[in-house]
């Protein structure tokens, strides 16, 4: 069974969209597109030549398919690492609206009567192996967060604020405990943390019944005396 990992450029306040350019997705007027281009250095190339060299497969949706499919075709250096992986490596579009995809290795992935997807990533995780790796696609990976197919998320977490914008964890995602099991700074300042699922939630309360009481036999013991 494949392990399904959402890899994202994400601002402090969880904004996701449009990391590459000013172009790449405007939807709701967002204005900020290419605010993750300033924090690009050796550490962040680095870190994502490591990431793609990782992954069995991608998944995607359309929007973020045509962005690859109308780049990564081009560079045929076959010293670009990252070039001669996507290149050559199986894709997964999961698209409604497209009837083929010409880029080499490319599948659809049809979704039920209704258009959900959900279905088809759970059988795509079933039949496969290694990493299926998800790349903006930010309406494909809130379906996938809504039917609680997300096993890990590798996030470039970068210093800046935007307060407008897609984010990562939307409304009707699924409650999901995590655990950091990698970060790593860049020099300038960008978190690469690696989050991974570690069942449900739990819950307690700060709450506390005789708090007085309590506060006391705290500060007793801070200063060394019993209660």
């Amino acid at each position: 069974m494949s392990k399904l990992v959402v890899s994202a450029f994400m601002t402090l306040d969880g904004i996701t969209q449009a990391p590459g350019g000013p172009d790449e997705d405007r939807e709701g007027g967002f204005a900020h597109g290419g605010w993750s281009v300033p924090y690009a250095d050796e550490d962040m190339g680095r870190i994502m030549v490591e990431q793609f060299a990782g992954m069995e497969s991608l998944l995607l949706g359309r929007r973020t398919y045509e962005i690859f499919a109308a780049h990564w075709p081009r560079i045929t250096d076959e010293n670009d690492p990252v070039a001669t992986k996507l290149n050559a490596m199986p894709k997964y579009v999961a698209s409604r609206t497209l009837d083929q995809v010409e880029w080499n290795n490319a599948h659809l992935l049809r979704g039920d009567a209704r258009g959900n997807v959900a279905e088809a990533v759970a059988g795509l995780k079933q039949r496969s192996g290694g990493e299926i790796n998800v790349q903006g696609s930010s309406n494909l990976i809130r379906t996938l967060q809504q039917h609680d197919l997300v096993d890990a998320y590798r996030l470039l977490i970068e210093p800046v604020v935007l307060g407008t914008g897609k984010r990562l964890f939307a409304e009707g995602t699924v409650p999901a405990a995590m655990k950091l099991a990698a970060v790593q700074q860049t020099g300038s300042g960008v978190l690469y943390c690696t989050y991974e699922r570690a069942g449900k939630p739990e819950y307690g309360s700060f709450e506390l019944e005789d708090y007085p009481e309590k506060v006391r036999e705290m500060k007793m013991v801070d200063e060394g005396t019993s209660p």
